[in-house]
């Protein structure tokens, strides 16, 4: 069987192929669309035999890459790009070396892999991504108009977003420029709630498809915006070797240096942060809520402000926990027999990739 590495970008690929014996057979540069690995592939089938194990780096496209790649006698592997620097650190780096790593690593079974989806779930993640695009983009708008109104030392009423708040700022009188500025944003607004209402209309039905979405809804304090990435981030929640191994991939875990002397810093942040975003919310309301997670925040914050933020992040690590054991056993949340216990640290199932 033959080995092939490559080394993709838009307009150039670089690929290199070994034999069963490990030695380099072929390098070729392959200039245009990625479309054209397609029949390349095929011709290296032809040259080299029925059988062939193809890599590349996790990027932009790699799920469309993957599918397009699938032939009879192929195994794709996607490695992970952040791992794959951490096995090669040499101070000569180019698209041809990259490609030969590549083809190394797969030759000696090596490879750190990366989860990749099916292409309804890639589908899923890529409007929720959206989404969460066109909330920032509001955000940036009403920010926008709240510095406006500070400009001119006028002070907002605390129903400002609301039908009676947005018509007294309609009929503000303002100079010629801040009016326009003021008509400008409020129509922007109005065009982002109703895009927004669509996006959401439209993942308010592939929810629905998902039992696994209101599953997670039964947990106090999360709705059908942190269930759904939840869901559709995990995508198989036994690809997780162990219920820990959730913390890592969302990011939700510290950064440690434990050589010398045990140091703990920021957390690493690796992963969806749309996920990580919508936990910590998702958390806070928890918190509210729910006694028991109440008591598991008081518990870290130990009556200490400044310890407020670190619990409140160790509170979404614990309920990330949770919700994967819940995707894995199929229990509706209940706090009396445990429902915010510490899940069992082991399960079957691969190792965990560390990104997708």
């Amino acid at each position: 069987m033959h080995h092939i590495g490559m080394d993709v970008h838009d307009k150039v690929t670089m690929i290199c192929v070994r034999d069963p014996n490990g030695k380099i057979a072929e390098e070729r540069t392959l200039r245009g669309p990625l479309s054209a690995l397609r029949g390349t592939m095929a011709n290296l089938q032809k040259k080299y035999g029925p059988q062939l194990r193809i890599c590349y780096e996790a990027s932009t496209g790699a799920g469309w890459l993957h599918d397009e790649l699938q032939a009879p006698g192929r195994q794709i592997l996607v490695a992970h790009p952040g791992k794959v620097r951490m096995i090669f650190r040499a101070k000569r780096k180019n698209d041809r070396i990259d490609a030969q790593k590549l083809s190394a690593l797969l030759y000696l079974d090596q490879v750190p892999l990366a989860h990749i989806p099916p292409y309804q779930v890639r589908q899923w993640r890529r409007l929720i991504e959206y989404r969460r695009k066109l909330v920032e983009r509001r955000g940036a708008v009403k920010s926008r108009t709240r510095t406006l109104l500070r400009s001119r030392g006028i002070v907002a009423p605390r129903c400002l977003w609301t039908k009676r708040g947005l018509a007294w700022l309609e009929e503000l009188n303002l100079s010629e420029v801040e009016a326009l500025e003021r008509t400008l944003m409020l129509e922007e607004l109005a065009s982002l709630k109703e895009r927004i209402g669509r996006v959401e209309k439209h993942l308010g039905i592939l929810a629905k498809r998902e039992p696994a979405v209101g599953l997670l809804m039964t947990i106090p304090g999360v709705g059908i915006r942190t269930a759904e990435a939840v869901v559709a981030y995990v995508d198989d929640p036994h690809r997780f070797l162990r219920i820990k191994s959730v913390g890592c991939y969302f990011g939700l875990v510290p950064c440690e240096d434990t050589s010398v002397k045990a140091r703990f810093g920021h957390i690493t942040k690796e992963g969806p942060s749309t996920v990580r975003k919508l936990l910590t919310e998702a958390t806070w309301q928890a918190i509210r809520r729910d006694a028991t997670v109440r008591a598991y925040f008081e518990r870290i914050c130990r009556n200490d402000r400044d310890r407020r933020k670190i619990a409140l992040v160790a509170t979404a690590h614990h309920l990330a926990r949770v919700m994967l054991s819940m995707l894995r056993t199929g229990e509706c949340w209940n706090p009396v027999s445990g429902g915010c216990r510490r899940p069992q640290t082991r399960g079957s199932g691969p190792a965990v990739p560390a990104a997708a």
